[in-house]
């Protein structure tokens, strides 16, 4: 019996519209905190889950999302304490990348598309796969959507979210699980080194439009799937990388947004003037 999801493309499709959808709003919350190192370092460490649970022969999904958690956890303990946080973020990203590198040499009888962890193979997603990043996809947004006042309110002020009895430690905490679980369901798609550019290109996109926090998360979200969706077809077209392919189109509508509403906003100044 032939189903929708037996079609490679509508399976990839669908892949690149759940990681979008979920790494938008997240997203967000790494522009608006500043956090791009962040994301860096946990997308880089995943490298290491991947050896690891080929080594121990458990799912890829797993072992990436064990790793992303642990670099998330001692991101998070190790700040404050006598390192700027951007030095602290890259020796981590760049030494976890490092060992999961010589972790993957070490493993024996076991092939392994190395490419296809570091740049994304969405083409070569199965209908497990599938149900991995949608089901991903739905705990951080349920995540997201269940603390979102709490993380706008930490993220805007700490000393007013301890006013309003809210730790921002705590939020931080759900932040760094919620970008675990987008880097574990977003690596067969764009790879480890392009899952930071699909967090942060969508969202930084739809900041020119964006007038409350809302608005810009669900802008982000619909640029990202249109990135995802657009670049795999040009990918089809071209054939060139997928992940690249969509990264690079996610670029393109982030310059031609910043290009509008400069545009738009020389037109408003213009006009002011001439009243």
């Amino acid at each position: 019996m032939i189903t929708l999801f037996d079609s490679f493309l509508l399976r990839a499709a669908f892949a690149g519209t759940g990681v979008a959808i979920a790494a938008a709003p997240l997203g967000c919350f790494v522009i608006w905190r500043r956090m791009a190192y962040f994301g860096d370092a946990t997308a880089h460490a995943s490298i290491l889950g991947v050896a690891l649970a080929l080594g121990f022969q458990v799912p890829i999904f797993a072992g990436v999302l064990i790793i992303a958690l642990l670099m998330a956890t001692a991101v998070s303990s190790l700040s404050g304490r006598g390192f700027a946080m951007d030095t602290l973020l890259g020796v981590l990203a760049h030494s976890s990348l490092a060992f999961g590198l010589v972790a993957v040499s070490f493993l024996q009888g076991i092939r392994i598309d190395l490419m296809a962890y570091l740049f994304g193979d969405i083409l070569a997603v199965s209908r497990m796969d599938l149900a991995v990043i949608w089901g991903g996809a739905a705990l951080v947004l349920l995540l997201l959507w269940a603390r979102w006042s709490a993380l706008l309110t930490a993220t805007l002020s700490p000393d007013l979210a301890y006013a309003a009895g809210i730790n921002p430690k705590r939020e931080q905490l759900v932040l760094t699980i919620a970008l675990a679980l987008v880097v574990a369901v977003a690596i067969k798609v764009v790879g480890v080194l392009l899952i930071s550019a699909l967090l942060l290109i969508p969202a930084a996109a739809a900041r020119p439009f964006a007038t409350t926090p809302e608005r810009m998360a669900a802008i982000a979200a619909g640029i990202g799937a249109l990135a995802a969706l657009a670049g795999l077809q040009l990918s089809f077209m071209l054939d060139t990388p997928t992940g690249p392919t969509i990264v690079c189109v996610a670029a393109v509508l982030f310059a031609l947004t910043n290009l509008g509403s400069t545009a738009y906003r020389q037109m408003a100044a213009n006009s002011d003037r001439r009243t």
